[in-house]
This record gives C-alpha cells, sequence and structure tokens, in this order.
C-alpha cells in the first residue's frame, strides 16, 4: 500500500534499523510468534523507545494486540503502546473471518471495507484514547491514542488507500 502511495518501506528485522525509519508499521499475523521473535532480536526496547520519542506507530491486528497495555491471556506481554486491553481472537477461528463496511469519520464519509481475520477485540481503553472506528454492535475496532493507532481490521488487504494515507498524515 504505502508502494502505492509513493512510500519507500523497508524491513526491520534488527535493534539497530528501528531508529533510521521515521514510522513503524507493526503488521498482522501471530502474536506470540511475533512476540518470540521480538524478544529474540531484542526489538521490544527500541520499538518503545521509537514511540516514546513520539514517531508513529501502527498495529493492525496481531500489531494492535502487541501495542497494547493488557491482554486476556498471560503472553504475548504487550508492549504498553497504546492504553487499551485485548482480547485475542475474539471473532472466533479463521472460519470466523468476516467483512463489513465500517464508517470511520476521519477517512470521510465513504464507508471502508474492514477485513477480520481472527481479529483482536479492544475489550476497554483508557481516558486518552480516541476511537477512530466500531462495527454496528459498538465494538471498537480502530483507536489512536497520541503518535499510535491500532486497526482489528487489515486496511493492506483492500485497495482502498485511505487509511494508509491518514497514518502517513501523521509522519513528519
Amino acid at each position: 500500500m504505502f508502494d502505492i502511495l509513493g512510500v519507500e518501506s523497508v524491513e526491520i528485522r534488527l535493534p539497530n534499523e528501528v531508529p533510521n525509519i521515521d514510522a513503524l508499521v507493526i503488521p498482522g499475523g501471530e502474536s506470540t510468534t511475533m512476540a518470540n521473535l521480538m524478544d529474540a532480536y531484542q526489538l521490544r526496547k527500541p520499538i518503545q523507545t521509537f514511540a516514546a520519542e513520539g514517531k508513529p506507530i501502527w498495529g493492525t491486528c496481531a500489531g494492535l494486540i502487541l501495542m497494547g497495555t493488557k491482554i486476556h491471556e498471560n503472553y504475548p506481554e504487550p508492549m504498553g503502546l497504546i492504553d487499551l486491553f485485548a482480547i485475542r481472537n475474539a471473532y472466533g477461528r479463521q472460519i470466523n473471518s468476516f467483512q463489513t463496511a465500517l464508517e470511520i469519520p476521519i477517512l470521510g464519509t465513504k464507508r471502508f471495507q474492514g477485513i477480520f481475520i481472527r481479529a483482536p477485540v479492544i475489550k476497554t481503553f483508557g481516558e486518552e484514547v480516541e476511537i477512530l472506528a466500531n462495527l454496528p454492535d459498538g465494538s471498537p475496532v480502530a483507536a489512536r491514542e497520541q503518535n499510535r493507532i491500532v486497526t482489528s481490521f487489515h486496511p493492506e488487504l483492500t485497495s482502498d488507500t485511505r487509511f494508509h494515507s491518514y497514518f502517513l498524515s501523521m509522519v513528519n
């Protein structure tokens, strides 16, 4: 998606690469495996420092889980980058994945197609967290706190670049 928007992106695999970027996306995937790899490659502290410096970070799906302050299970340990409590795989297994049109006012009046794959739920959130989108039942599925955003869904699986453009607007 960033290539479509004309923005260079790189994969970050080592701690010394984190300070050299302007913004970070923590993607979807399997949060336990991602946490294990972050810890094995000592990425946790550099990412926390990156956030503390005010640089934008976006977590999608598993990235949301890892960015939160608390999760329902004991592991993986979240990084405490956004004040929310997440429940992993809250909508069910892979077979329960779904799509729905979301109203996301920051993106305009046209609905955004949310693709939810073993998605987490934002159960509770702090006073400083702004909810950007909800499911029709009122469940929050996108949020922002200062320079950090999270989505339960996968905007990168659509052809709609509005959410990526919104994130890029946070980058100096």
